[in-house]
C-alpha cells in the first residue's frame, strides 16, 4: 500500500469557481491555458475541470515517460476519449488492456515499415491526381484540398479503391461527427446518447452514414472472396497466434473507423499547417524546393526518393513540433500510483500536451520560431524522449506513425515540385482550433503559383 504521507503534494493552481473550476478557461483556449499553467506553476500542477474532475498537467519528459511507458498499466484512456466509443467502438484509440493488446497484435503487421513502404506509390499517385487538376492562379481553401488528398490516400491504401469526390461522400458526416464529438468531450457532464437531444440525433445520424460506407465495403470484400494486399485485406486475414481467430465484422469496422478518421484528419491538418508555415518563410520554402529539384531532376517523385528528402523531412518534423495534430494526451488513473515522488490517485485525470512540450524554451531554442534546420545533426536522438512526441508514445504510440510520416513527406514533395502556395491578401489571421485534432481556423485560403522548373529530359538517367 502506498503511504500518501511520504509523498510530495502536487501544487494546486489557484483560481476558478467552486462549481466549474477552470473549465471555462480551458474551453475558451485550452492551448494557452495549459501553456500558462506550465510556465507559471511548474512541471506538475493540479487544477479542476468541473465540480469533481481533478486534473494534473505534466510538463516533464521523465514523468510523461512514466505515465506512457514505465507505469502505463496503472492508467486508462481519459473519459473524453472513452466518450468516442459511441463513434469508434472498441478500436485501438478507445479500447483498453487485453482487448487493446489483442487488436494491436492483429493489426501491427499491416503497419510494419517494410509493408508501409509498398504504399508509397499509391500516396504519390493520389497526390499527382489532385495536382494535375490544379491551375496556376487558382485560389482554394487548402485544408479542404489536403482532406481530399489524404482521404484519397487512405481509401486507396486501405480499400484499393479510388473515392472520387470522396470528401462529398463522407466529408460532411466526418465534419459533423468531429464537431459534435468535441462538444461532448468538453462538457463537464456529457448528455447520455440515449437522450433524444438535437446534438445526439445529429451525432448518431452522422455516425450511421459512416457505418453504412464501411460495412458495405467489408461486405463486398467478403462476398467477393478476393484477397488483396491492402490494409483491409491484411486486417481481415489477420489471425490471433494464441487461438487462430480473426476479427468479427464489428471489430473490423471499429478499426477501420479509427484508421479512416485518424488516418486522414491528422495528416491533412499537418500538411495544411506545413504549407501555411512555408508560405510565411519563403527562404525555407526555397531551400526545400532546391532539395526536391535536385533529387527528382525534373521527373516525377518516386517512393525511393523519400530517404533522400532530408530537409523536406525536417520541414515536416518542425511543422509537427509547432502544430502537432495530436496536441494533448489524456489518461485516467486506474490504480493509485507514485510518479516522480507524487501520489496520483485513482480517478484523477493526467494531461500531457505535445503543444506545450514542443514549444518549451527549455528544450527548443527560439521555440516559437519555424526553423527546420534545428532537426539537423540527429536532434531527435539528443532530446529527452518525451520532450518531442508528435505520435504519442509507449504501447499506445500511433500505430500508423511511419505510414503518416512517409505520406506527409511524399505528398508535400509532390505538391511543392509543381507549385508555390501563397496566402491570399484577404486571408484572416489563422488561429489554432483544438478539436479532436489541431485544426487551422477559419481555414487557410491560398493562391497556387506554378513553379518554373527544369523539364524532364527523356534522355537523362
Amino acid at each position: 500500500m502506498i503511504d500518501s504521507f511520504s509523498k510530495r503534494n502536487i501544487p494546486q493552481a489557484p483560481g476558478g469557481s467552486i462549481f466549474s473550476g477552470r473549465l471555462k478557461e480551458f474551453q475558451r483556449d485550452p492551448l494557452s491555458f495549459m501553456q500558462k499553467l506550465s510556465r507559471n506553476y511548474g512541471q506538475v500542477v493540479r487544477f479542476k475541470l468541473g465540480p469533481s474532475q481533478k486534473v494534473i498537467l505534466l510538463s516533464d519528459p521523465e514523468l510523461i515517460k512514466e505515465v506512457l511507458v514505465t507505469k502505463q498499466k496503472n492508467f486508462i484512456k481519459s473519459s473524453d476519449i472513452r466518450s468516442l466509443k459511441a463513434l469508434l467502438g472498441e478500436g485501438l484509440l478507445t479500447s483498453e488492456k487485453d482487448v487493446h493488446m489483442r487488436q494491436r497484435r492483429l493489426i501491427q503487421p499491416a503497419f510494419k515499415k517494410t509493408h508501409v513502404a509498398s504504399y508509397g506509390q499509391d500516396m504519390i499517385d493520389v497526390a499527382q491526381h489532385y495536382v494535375q487538376m490544379w491551375k496556376h492562379g487558382m485560389e482554394t481553401e487548402i485544408t479542404e484540398e489536403m482532406m481530399n488528398i489524404t482521404l484519397g490516400v487512405i481509401s486507396k491504401t486501405m480499400f484499393s479503391m479510388d473515392l472520387k469526390e470522396g470528401y462529398e461522400l463522407v466529408g460532411e458526416a466526418v465534419e459533423k461527427v468531429m464537431k459534435l464529438a468535441i462538444k461532448r468531450m468538453r462538457r463537464a457532464i456529457p448528455l447520455p446518447l440515449w437522450l433524444p437531444s438535437k446534438s445526439n440525433r445529429e451525432f448518431k445520424q452522422a455516425a450511421k452514414v459512416l457505418d453504412a460506407v464501411l460495412f458495405n465495403i467489408i461486405d463486398q470484400r467478403r462476398r467477393g472472396g478476393i484477397q488483396k494486399e491492402d490494409l483491409l485485406g491484411m486486417i481481415m486475414a489477420a489471425r490471433d497466434d494464441e487461438n487462430g481467430t480473426g476479427m468479427t465484422d464489428k471489430q473490423i469496422r471499429d478499426e477501420l473507423m479509427t484508421i479512416f478518421l485518424a488516418g486522414h484528419e491528422t495528416t491533412a491538418n499537418a500538411l495544411s499547417w506545413t504549407l501555411y508555415l512555408l508560405a510565411q518563410h519563403p527562404d525555407k520554402e526555397a531551400k526545400m524546393h532546391a532539395e526536391i529539384d535536385s533529387v527528382i531532376r525534373g521527373k516525377t517523385i518516386r517512393p525511393e526518393h523519400f530517404s533522400s528528402l532530408k530537409y523536406t523531412q525536417n520541414v515536416i518534423w518542425e511543422s509537427l513540433r509547432l502544430f502537432p495534430p495530436a496536441y494533448v494526451i489524456g489518461r485516467e488513473v486506474d490504480k493509485t500510483v507514485e510518479i516522480g515522488g507524487y501520489l496520483f490517485k485513482k480517478g484523477e485525470t493526467v494531461l500531457m500536451s505535445q503543444y506545450v512540450m514542443h514549444r518549451s524554451p527549455e528544450y527548443f531554442e527560439k521555440a516559437d520560431e519555424f526553423n527546420p534546420e534545428r532537426f539537423d545533426n540527429d536532434l531527435l536522438k539528443k532530446l529527452p524522449a518525451y520532450a518531442y512526441f508528435p505520435f504519442g508514445g509507449g504501447p499506445r504510440v500511433c500505430i500508423g506513425n511511419h505510414f503518416s510520416f512517409m505520406e506527409m513527406v511524399l505528398v508535400l514533395a509532390c505538391l511543392a515540385s509543381r507549385y508555390q502556395f501563397r496566402l491570399t491578401t484577404e486571408q484572416e489571421k489563422v488561429k489554432t482550433q483544438p478539436l479532436i485534432t489541431l485544426r487551422p481556423k477559419p481555414g487557410i485560403r491560398m493562391i497556387l503559383h506554378e513553379r518554373e522548373t527544369e523539364k524532364s529530359n527523356p534522355d537523362s538517367v
